[in-house]
């Protein structure tokens, strides 16, 4: 059996990367080189730059009008003009011409009153310099224009080339290489379709994607195998070439195939396995015998984010002189309770959006391999390593993903899953004003508690009350008696028994459901395809402990039918596009309402009504019906209660 890298002992981020800084000698590893000054925005100075020209060079007109010399206009008053002759008393000037010799000022040509021929008449004195840019007023040769260590910006640039410097040295880029590995692990370049137990290598991509916006030069290498000797081999390779920097993604944790540690042991010295944060605790930091920096990033995406941008990020700031750039911050409200673990600071992603008069914060999947869980967060939030979580409502300090202006472009939904949700974000991202709708799927009852709580703009629900035969208003009286409500119907959806193509099981009836040889896939609680679910339980006289995987819970009903697909589960109830998205075979069960909610305190805001505009569209109910097992006769209609399905 292989040996397994048992870590016990873990560091804060931030003395993981003060050893790392402590083991490398940065003037070693980064040189200096010299760059053409208009090629060198965001190179960092290696020395101080002094100018070789003044700027201006010469005194100029600083205004269009006539040069001349002061006191031949001191005369002048209202009502007593003073005459000037033209080539002797004065000179015509653009703005940046040279000063004519013997002038001292310019008399802008508004002011200029002109009289017989070439003649001009003056009404107000001007004073020494007046409207005139002289010698050196920018730059002086000779003097430093810029200090070493400094990031060039645009404006710098204008300011080398003006002081006539067209080259100037710069520290040299840091330079990083990625290996990832994995015999699971298949190289995007050849787009492959993955098998059962293989994936698509991408940490790569975000990495080198990470690096460039540092400021880095970053270099993948194809995938290299779960093999000690080839990984070995190529950590060498990387090591003699021109990167500071070698990384190794994934085999830095504590599987029997994790080769990482041995290997950086045989090149160098360890100098952290294990971080105090999650995710990204198998992280690894050493340094090489030949100084370089050695990483071992983990496997799972979201906790190589962290190792990346938490550890990577400030060591590579640090080796090229340049600056981090703060993320930009705001105090949100929690949506929901957030338990963590004492002992291990937690990073949380987070969608978050403004609310009436305030931020809303609603917590996205955890899991450490959900790199989506990235691409539709507005922000994170750090869970203190001392806290054991954070309550509702409470105000949490969000590092923003997004530009603060984007947020007020940003809805917040909060309710039951639906694929129409996911397709009016697409819609609202292709607005003139493009908009952003966010939403965290907890089922129809967590979006009604939402709204309670003023925490979402409106939730999806379909719950179905079987003593009315009507569609969320019973709830909305019980559930939210004190807020005035608006029902908007979204569509009219098929529900069903989602099975496998062919239905092998021969699955016909909510009957079936009780048999030992079928296995289910559930809703979480609180859904409203759970309590439709309950609800045909019961008629058919059928207890929830007789159904086998009762307890299986899936949060969307894309998760079901993906379970049905790849044989987790034989079938599951779900709405009829999401079997029709996978190839698998719908056993109809009920019509149901699916409706938006939303608190009439927000009806009027430009985002509800945008969303409301786009659903009474022809062409988005025409999509709607493309999509299979809609109906679009209710749809952007205002619902009543006991409307039911008919309107």
């Amino acid at each position: 059996m292989d040996e397994r890298n048992i870590y016990l002992t873990t560091v804060p981020v931030a003395e993981a990367v003060e050893r790392a800084r402590k083991a490398l000698n940065r003037d070693a590893l980064l040189g200096v080189e010299t760059v053409a000054a208009h090629e060198a925005l965001g190179r960092v100075t290696a020395r101080p730059v002094i100018a070789r020209c003044s700027s201006p060079t010469f005194h100029a007109a600083a205004m269009d009008g006539i040069a001349v010399r002061a006191d031949s206009t001191f005369a002048a008053r209202d009502g007593s003009p003073v005459t000037l002759r033209k080539g002797v008393d004065y000179v015509e000037v653009n703005t940046g011409n040279s000063l004519p010799s013997g002038m001292d000022a310019v008399v802008m040509v508004e002011h200029v009153v002109r009289a017989d021929g070439d003649a001009v008449l003056l009404e107000a004195p001007a004073f020494p310099w007046q409207h005139v840019r002289r010698i050196g007023e920018d730059i002086v040769a000779t003097e430093m224009i810029l200090p070493q260590n400094q990031t060039l910006s645009a404006y710098d640039i204008g300011a080398l080339l003006s002081a006539g410097i067209f080259e100037v040295e710069v520290h040299a880029r840091v330079r990083l290489t990625f290996i990832p590995t994995g015999d699971e692990v298949l190289d995007f370049r050849s787009r492959p379709t993955p098998a059962p137990g293989q994936v698509i290598e991408s940490n790569s991509q975000v990495f080198a994607a990470l690096a460039r916006s540092w400021g880095a030069e970053p270099v993948c290498t194809p995938p290299t195998p779960d093999d000690r000797e080839s990984l070995k081999a190529a950590v060498a390779r990387a090591l003699d070439g021109e990167s500071q920097i070698v990384c190794v993604g994934a085999g830095s944790s504590a599987g029997s195939k994790d080769y990482t540690r041995a290997v950086f042991e045989e090149l160098g010295q360890i100098l952290v396995h294990g971080i105090a944060i999650m995710p990204g605790k198998p992280s690894l930091l050493a340094v090489a015998e030949n100084g370089k920096l050695l990483v071992g990033v983990p496997g799972y995406p979201v906790s190589a984010v962290i190792c990346l941008e938490d550890v990577l990020a400030p060591l590579v700031a640090w080796l090229s002189r340049s600056t981090r750039p703060a993320r930009p911050e705001v105090t949100a409200r929690l949506a929901r309770k957030l338990p963590s673990r004492p002992g291990m600071e937690e990073v949380v992603r987070l969608a978050v959006g403004r609310v009436g008069q305030e931020f809303v914060a609603a917590p996205l999947p955890r899991g450490a391999g959900l790199i989506t869980s990235l691409t539709k967060a507005q922000g994170l939030a750090r869970i203190p390593a001392d806290s054991e979580g954070l309550e509702q409502d409470a105000r949490v300090r969000v590092e923003l993903l997004t530009p603060r202006a984007n947020l007020d472009r940003v809805l917040v939904h909060i309710g039951s899953h639906d694929n129409v949700i996911d397709m009016l974000g697409n819609e609202l991202m292709g607005l003139p004003e493009p908009m952003q709708l966010v939403s965290s799927h907890v089922g129809s009852m967590g979006g009604l508690s939402a709204l309670r709580d003023g925490t979402a703009l409106f939730a999806g629900s379909h719950l179905f009350d079987p003593e009315t035969e009507d569609f969320n208003f019973p709830f909305l009286v019980r559930y939210l008696p004190e807020v005035e409500i608006l029902v908007v119907n979204l569509a009219i959806r098929h529900q069903g028994l989602i099975v496998a193509p062919g239905n092998p099981k021969n699955i016909s009836a909510m009957s079936d459901l009780a048999r030992t040889d079928v296995l289910f896939i559930n809703r979480q609680k609180g859904a409203g395809t759970r309590i439709l679910l309950d609800h045909h339980l019961k008629t058919a006289g059928i207890r929830p402990d007789e159904v086998r995987g009762y307890d299986r819970e899936e949060f969307t009903h894309m998760a079901v039918a993906v379970n049905v697909l790849t044989g987790a589960a034989d079938c599951g109830l779900g709405i009829y596009a999401a079997a029709k998205a996978l190839g698998l075979d719908f056993l109809p069960l009920a019509r149901e309402r699916y409706d938006l909610v939303i608190p009439r305190a927000h009806a009027e805001d430009p985002r509800i009504l945008a969303l409301l505009e786009l659903v009474r569209s022809e062409k988005f109910q025409k999509d709607i019906q493309a999509l299979g097992g809609y109906e679009t006769t209710l749809t952007g209609r205002k619902m009543h209660p006991g409307a039911g399905l008919g309107g």
